[in-house]
């Protein structure tokens, strides 16, 4: 019994030891297994932290490369530039990106820089600098922005062209020097006319060499505003205005001849031509005693009077015939405006509350003067009216009335020398040599005469007042005697102004009017103002009896205007 419990515990203690055995080699590859797969995921873990140390490394050395800070603010610059113009570049950031390149490109498009997405410094400057005065704003600005087509943008080609040396601050506006836009805007503030209709307005702005530098001049003549505000009695104020190395120096004067021809200039400084006129005093009248019921003899102009620009000196004179053409004479009566006249006589008798009549002529030769103009814008209307029935247009018979003009060159300067009878007599024999009938040449004249007077084209406008005189029509040599009264288109010559004013307007007891608008008593008016203005007394006024009928040019056929070479 001992014997077996022996044995089984023996056996017992061999199994427990083998068993035992087992396990630990089981708990030693276990532990084995373990140790390499951690070691396994301690390397993975570790080289996964090395690489990551790794990326983190680089990604850290690109951003810390440094960036000029000069450079960046520039880009800012350009880019709120870029926004402030209407190019918008969205964020300013500092980083020229790809809409920051489009806005450049369209920028160097505008002003005609080659569109490359790249500033030149030049383009940049321009660019910078037009901002910075947009921001510092003014009334420089103000005028740009407010006249120039794309409002704000004009400032880029301002500046543009400053930098070029080509225009000073407010360059560009109506195409005009700063100096001289910026005259035109302050001259516009006190007329009803706009700046832009002054610009186009006839006669308004003046282009000539007056210093002889090579560079245009402007002469600004206000009268042809139609306000009152920069005429005085006399005159009105013309604006000079003559280049010089830093822009352009203005000169102002208080004239009635705003050509060219009237000022001499030197450098920056301007003086009034000999024989330019400034002002003019009222005309010297013999002092005596009146027929009863006549006008008294006038004296100082109680009202202002517009005196006669360019008026030549009697013709006939030794001194006259002496001198030699360089030096003026008859050649200045051809250079002045009678469209310009006209207009100063306008605002004379705008600020006289209406056109001077028999119960209250003052100054007997602007009393002639409003009658000339009115007799123009007449002649200009009736031409008018006749080219709408026939369907033509001025600018196309302008050819033939410049044609008209020139044929009939010779009796237009004798108008200045040679009596009515032999002027007319010449003109007769013209007509019957151009192979027209009478009808197609009182029409070819009315329209040539509306054409020549809205021209200012004074050869052609007296040329077709002689053939309408000629043709029986007399009531239209009245303006050959204004253009012989005044000195205007022909040489200043009284005397024969008179002999056309007695043959052509309407005895005093006529009651027939040849130009209107004007006064029922026009014709008297006329003639009174002929007889003070030569300094003879004026007869007694007779009481109407009986009208006399004017010669009324013929209506025009429906056919086009002839030429002259028929």
């Amino acid at each position: 019994m001992l014997a077996m419990t022996s044995k089984i515990f023996t056996t017992t203690a061999l199994v427990a030891a083998l068993v035992a055995t087992s396990v630990e080699r089981a708990e030693a590859q276990r532990s084995l297994a373990a140790g390499v797969l951690g070691g396994i995921i301690g390397g993975a873990i570790v080289a996964g932290a090395a690489q990551s140390q790794q990326r983190t490394r680089t990604v850290v050395r690109q951003r810390t490369v440094v960036v000029d800070t000069a450079a960046r603010q520039q880009a800012r610059d350009i880019q709120t530039a870029l926004n402030h113009f209407g190019w918008n570049v969205g964020v300013v950031d500092g980083s020229l990106g790809p809409n920051s390149r489009n806005g450049i490109r369209n920028y160097q498009g505008y002003l005609g820089f080659p569109v490359t997405g790249q500033l030149l410094e030049f383009e940049r400057l321009v660019l910078v600098t037009a901002y910075q005065r947009a921001i510092a704003g003014g009334p420089d600005v103000t005028r740009v922005s407010s006249r120039h087509r794309d409002g704000i943008r004009g400032l880029l080609e301002t500046v543009r062209d400053e930098m070029r040396g080509g225009g000073s601050r407010t360059a560009g506006a109506y195409g005009l020097p700063g100096e001289v836009a910026e005259a035109v805007d302050r001259i516009a503030e006190s007329s009803d006319p706009s700046a832009e209709q002054l610009v186009e307005r006839s006669g308004f702005i003046q282009l000539s060499d007056l210093n002889g530098d090579g560079r245009t001049d402007y002469i600004i003549d206000t009268s042809v505003t139609g306000s009152a505000f920069w005429c005085n009695a006399q005159a009105c104020t013309v604006q000079v205005f003559v280049s010089t190395p830093d822009g352009y120096a203005r000169n102002d004067f208080q004239s009635n001849d705003a050509t060219p021809a009237a000022f001499d200039c030197l450098q920056s400084a301007c003086r009034l031509s000999d024989g330019a006129t400034v002002s003019v005093s009222a005309p010297v009248v013999p002092q005596g005693t009146a027929p009863a019921g006549s006008l008294a003899a006038p004296v100082a102009a109680a009202q202002p009077m517009v005196p006669n620009p360019g008026a030549s000196p009697a013709a006939g004179s030794a001194a006259t015939a002496a001198r030699p053409s360089f030096l003026g004479g008859g050649a200045r009566a051809q250079s002045a405006s009678l469209a310009s006249h006209c207009n100063r006589v306008g605002l004379v008798t705008s600020a006289n509350g209406g056109y001077s009549d028999l119960g209250n002529m003052t100054d007997p030769v602007f009393t002639l003067n409003e009658q000339f103009c009115v007799a123009r814008g007449y002649a200009i209307a009736d031409g008018e009216a006749v080219m709408s029935q026939l369907g033509v247009t001025p600018a196309s018979v302008s050819g033939d009335c410049e044609a008209l003009g020139a044929e009939l060159q010779p009796q237009v300067s004798a108008l200045s020398l040679q009596a009515r009878d032999v002027v007319l007599g010449a003109t007769t024999q013209w007509m019957l040599g151009s192979g027209m009938s009478t009808t197609d040449l009182a029409t070819y004249a009315r329209i040539c005469l509306s054409a020549g007077y809205s021209a200012d084209n004074l050869d052609v406008a007296i040329a077709s007042a002689l053939v309408l005189s000629a043709l029986g029509e007399t009531a239209y040599g009245e303006l050959p005697a204004h253009h012989l009264m005044q000195g205007i288109g022909a040489v200043q010559r009284r005397d024969l102004a008179a002999e056309w004013f007695n043959a052509s307007v309407p005895v005093s007891l006529t009651t027939e009017v040849a130009f209107q608008p004007g006064p029922a008593s026009r014709n008297q008016l006329v003639l009174q103002a002929l007889a003070a203005a030569s300094g003879d007394a004026p007869a007694p006024m007779p009481v109407a009896t009986a009208p006399q009928v004017q010669p009324v040019a013929p209506q025009p056929q429906p056919q086009p205007a002839p030429s002259a070479g028929k």
